[in-house]
């Protein structure tokens, strides 16, 4: 049988869908094959820190999106390799043994990906195949906000403002389906063959919870902007309540887009940028977050090398006990609402926002254990997992990175809880033993059979953090 000959590769990552993916979009502009490709590179589940749940996301997103690419007549093939470096050997295979002229995918942007692509594209160019690149996974590149100085920001707010500013003038058009390609012979990719590729992965089936493919994270983005994005702005805080939109591993895997979703929003305010309500502008302002953290790892590289981008913050003291930090891993602190959170975070493998706050300032700031620690764990279990956000969120926390948190700012959780989760609704969902108390002890109980006493003086311990970064500061 004659090998199936395709003008272009489309190499899937971070972007499993249909609609507004430029890579796939342009690829299939003129109908003449296009051959999509997914590689799944065991050195980089192992040294980035992929949740088996994310993994498991992952694969039940590729059963849909192999699908879809059957439809418009793109065959689809999974890749396997053990070294990062030889994915681009099996490009290069793939390229002469289907005749292939060009390579279309879109930017990832830490350090590790941004080095693989480019070396993907020094090889393939210098063996004749072009290599175009595109951006979906921010909104505005990176490298397009600067200051007066041509600098990039460091500080969000400024940021915002800039890119407020050139998003204001963009068209904001989402990439429709791609063009049905003419019929190519080539093997299906069935499903138990898809399958098969990830047996040797450990895996957590969380699809009750969250349901993958496109047309869900669609739904979930409709319903969501209908129904709940103008209370956004005061609902988010509540964690026993379904304030947020809850598309973030979506926006994870790329099933859903960041374009897709300000669209959606600006829809709410007829397209208006300043008519909009306060909920429609503050989660507007989330995904200028999202886009913020993707350019940090490209303006400020060394945040994907494990340190701090605060550089004096390197000095600070932390704390290395392995019992307080199995303690808050395992939801028992004896602070409520740290234990909720964090095995809200077991449960779903998902963590309401502002407790990912709340749990990452107790772990850095009462109990002084070091960010990267708790970054790390967190990659283990999120089904979200990105590394900008992540690591950007929790050097925000830690008062070590950009735009940081004051390093006097420290959110108390006993406060925190009574403010957002007043009458301990959340609480008692995730610890039973403290389920039969009242509302107004159930926030820092008295010793409770069941459940743990605190491992650490809320007060006490805040005082001391913020004394050595006091002196760090000096």
């Amino acid at each position: 049988m004659k090998t199936a000959q395709f003008k272009r590769i489309v190499w899937f990552r971070n972007d499993l869908r249909i609609y507004d993916n430029p890579a796939l979009f342009r690829a299939a502009e003129d109908q003449e094959g296009v051959l999509a490709v997914y590689i799944i590179c065991h050195e980089m589940l192992k040294n980035h820190v992929v949740a088996p749940a994310r993994v498991d996301f992952i694969r039940r997103h590729l059963l849909i999106l192999n699908q879809d690419l059957a439809e418009l007549n793109i065959s689809f093939e999974i890749i396997t390799v053990n070294k990062m470096s030889q994915i681009k050997t099996e490009l290069q295979h793939l390229i002469k043994t289907h005749g292939v002229e060009e390579l279309f995918f879109n930017a990832e942007y830490p350090l590790d990906e941004f080095n693989r692509d480019k070396q993907v594209s020094e090889v393939l160019r210098e063996d004749g195949a072009l290599v175009k690149r595109f951006h979906d996974r921010v909104i505005i590149p990176p490298g397009m906000i600067r200051n007066g100085k041509g600098e990039p920001y460091k500080v969000f707010t400024a940021f915002k403002n800039n890119w407020m500013q050139q998003a204001r003038s963009l068209p904001l058009q989402v990439l429709k389906k791609p063009r049905v390609q003419n019929e190519h012979h080539h093997p299906a990719l069935t499903d138990n063959k898809l399958n098969a590729f990830f047996e040797n992965i450990t895996q957590r089936d969380l699809s009750k919870l969250w349901p993958a493919g496109e047309k869900e994270a669609s739904k979930r983005l409709k319903k969501f902007t209908k129904n709940s994005i103008d209370d956004y702005q005061t609902a988010r805080d509540f964690p026993q309540v379904e304030g947020t939109s809850q598309l973030s591993p979506y926006l994870a895997v790329g099933s859903i887009s960041p374009k897709q979703c300000l669209v959606a929003a600006l829809q709410e305010s007829k397209g208006d940028w300043d008519s909009g309500s306060a909920g429609v502008k503050t989660w507007i302002g989330e995904l200028v977050w999202r886009d913020f953290y993707q350019h940090v790892v490209v303006d400020f590289s060394d945040v994907c090398k494990f340190k701090a981008m605060q550089k004096h913050t390197e000095a600070f003291p932390w704390r290395y006990d392995e019992k307080s930090f199995k303690a808050w891993c395992d939801g028992e602190t004896g602070i409520p609402l740290v234990d909720a959170a964090m095995l809200q975070l077991k449960a779903t493998g998902w963590m309401h926002n502002r407790l990912r706050m709340v749990v990452a300032m107790f772990l850095t700031k009462n109990l002084q254990i070091d960010w990267r620690r708790g970054e790390h764990y967190f990659m283990t279990q999120l089904i979200d997992g990105d590394f900008a956000a992540n690591n950007g969120g929790w050097q925000w926390s830690a008062s070590t990175g950009t735009d940081a948190a004051p390093y006097f700012r420290i959110f108390n959780p006993v406060s925190q809880s009574q403010r957002f989760d007043a009458e301990g609704t959340f609480i008692r969902q995730y610890l039973p033993a403290l389920a039969k108390l009242p509302a107004k002890v159930i926030h820092n109980p008295p010793p409770t059979p069941g459940y743990p006493l605190p491992i650490v003086d809320l007060s006490l311990s805040r005082k001391e953090t913020i004394a050595l970064f006091g002196a760090l500061k000096s």
